[in-house]
């Protein structure tokens, strides 16, 4: 990246900062007037948004407009949404065993539902892996509390599991999840 280019993105980011807000147009020609040509101008303006450092909302063809993304606001509601869910899970976890006893659920009843149960997590957790590698995600408060509620989550499964009155439940959901290199004879 040459020099041209950081001081081009600097006064994109001051202009916004400045004043909220702000035509594509309006943008471009007050970054002009300081530094750069049209082109790089745009092309700077395409790679901010691009790396979700602003954010662009078309209204038409010839109305666009620019503003700064508040990276904390938005990093913490994604988080609350995705703290929700979890909770969602784990309630649903931790009724399981209940359920399962009212409704007398069968052998594949109840191991198509761990299975599904793991699933969710899986997908939910691998996730959080994905978002780690992010600091500003990772330094947000509800960053560990997800984690631990997922930790939680994966506790509840295996109590789940254990407490099944079938020996070979836990092979059984090993053998549906095809881990291929475990040997599920060999777990219990």
């Amino acid at each position: 990246m040459d020099k041209n280019s950081e001081i081009i993105k600097t006064e994109i980011i001051r202009i916004l900062n400045e004043n909220g807000r702000i035509r594509g147009t309006e943008l471009a020609k007050r970054v002009i007037e300081k530094v750069g040509s049209e082109k790089i101008v745009y092309r700077e303006i395409s790679a901010l948004v691009e790396a979700g450092e602003i954010d662009k909302k078309v209204h038409s063809r010839s109305h666009i407009e620019y503003e700064l993304i508040n990276l904390s606001e938005s990093v913490n509601s994604q988080l609350k949404n995705l703290h929700k869910e979890v909770e969602m899970i784990y309630e649903e976890i931790s009724s399981f065993e209940k359920i399962s006893k009212e409704e007398n659920f069968s052998f594949h009843e109840r191991l198509r539902s761990i299975i599904h149960q793991i699933q969710i997590i899986q997908s939910t957790d691998g996730i959080m892996k994905l978002l780690s590698y992010y600091p500003a995600f990772k330094k947000d408060k509800m960053y560990s509390q997800i984690i631990r509620k997922i930790n939680d989550c994966w506790e509840s499964i295996m109590n789940s599991i254990t407490h099944q009155e079938e020996d070979g439940f836990l092979n059984e959901v090993l053998a549906n999840l095809r881990i291929s290199h475990i040997d599920s004879k060999n777990v219990n």
